[in-house]
């Protein structure tokens, strides 16, 4: 299995990605374990969800390439895509908060999981960046369109276009991470979640609604999947078909 969900007795529950010897990478497994929770976390008294990794290494790595390589053809690639945006977008509208427990590494995919989530906490010395750019593609699971409305304009070009790996400090400053912790992520999760969990969830979900207005207005799906549309074209260019002959070479080269 490659994830486990545990409902929590302080009224919340809690999602992790089992892949550790993959630094959490996200396979099809995954993406279904997230739609599992996602509708659980609707069911009655769930306050809030928690998403973390497996390990002290990897929050997510992103998409598995070792099995998203035989996507070649730009409507395999957006089949994959849209499904992963649709639960990226259910995530980002679930009537209840969410926390991205990013216990190490965030890295494209990974951050675009994270972004969807109404609050992101970072271990001491963590790395997060959406690194899409330097494999040819963009975001493609909706996580650019979600992250121009979580932080500025510039802030989220710069981290977009950089596709650089970026400090918990630096994500910190700049408003993508709500906390970094240096000791256990479940307890230190639990703290920040103390006074929220002590609401009546009708408070919650009362709260939650006023963003989820927003986002509809502003026809937010909409443009999620128009970055879909966008990232399914240039899968299929040579240039991320090169990179992506690479990585599995290396991954091969690596095993021998």
């Amino acid at each position: 299995m490659s994830f486990s969900i545990e409902k929590r007795d302080k009224g919340y529950i809690l999602f992790t990605i089992t892949r550790n010897e993959k630094r959490n990478a996200i396979n099809y497994e995954v993406m279904e374990g997230l739609s599992e929770v996602i509708k659980m976390a609707t069911e009655p008294g769930i306050k809030a969800l928690v998403i973390t990794g497996e390990g002290e290494k990897a929050f997510c790595s992103g998409g598995d390439l070792s099995v998203f390589h035989l996507l070649k053809t730009q409507q395999d690639a957006y089949t994959m895509l849209s499904k992963m945006s649709e639960i990226l977008y259910s995530l980002l509208t679930l009537p209840i908060p969410t926390v991205a427990l990013m216990n190490g590494i965030a890295v494209g995919g990974g951050c675009e999981l994270a972004a969807a989530c109404d609050f992101r906490l970072a271990k001491k010395g963590m790395k997060a960046g959406f690194v899409q750019g330097n494999q040819a593609i963009t975001t493609g699971w909706g996580g650019g369109s979600i992250l121009t409305e979580k932080l500025p304009h510039s802030v989220a070009m710069k981290m977009l276009m950089e596709a650089d790996l970026y400090p918990a400090e630096f994500l910190s400053s700049v408003g993508f991470i709500d906390r970094i912790y240096e000791d256990d992520h479940i307890t230190e999760c639990e703290k920040f979640l103390e006074q929220i969990l002590n609401k009546d969830v009708s408070v919650l979900q009362s709260y939650k609604k006023l963003w989820i207005q927003k986002w509809k207005a502003s026809e937010l799906q909409r443009r999620i999947e128009e970055e879909v549309r966008n990232c399914s074209i240039l899968w299929k260019s040579e240039a991320h078909l090169n990179y992506v002959k690479s990585f599995i070479n290396k991954k091969l080269a690596e095993k021998q």
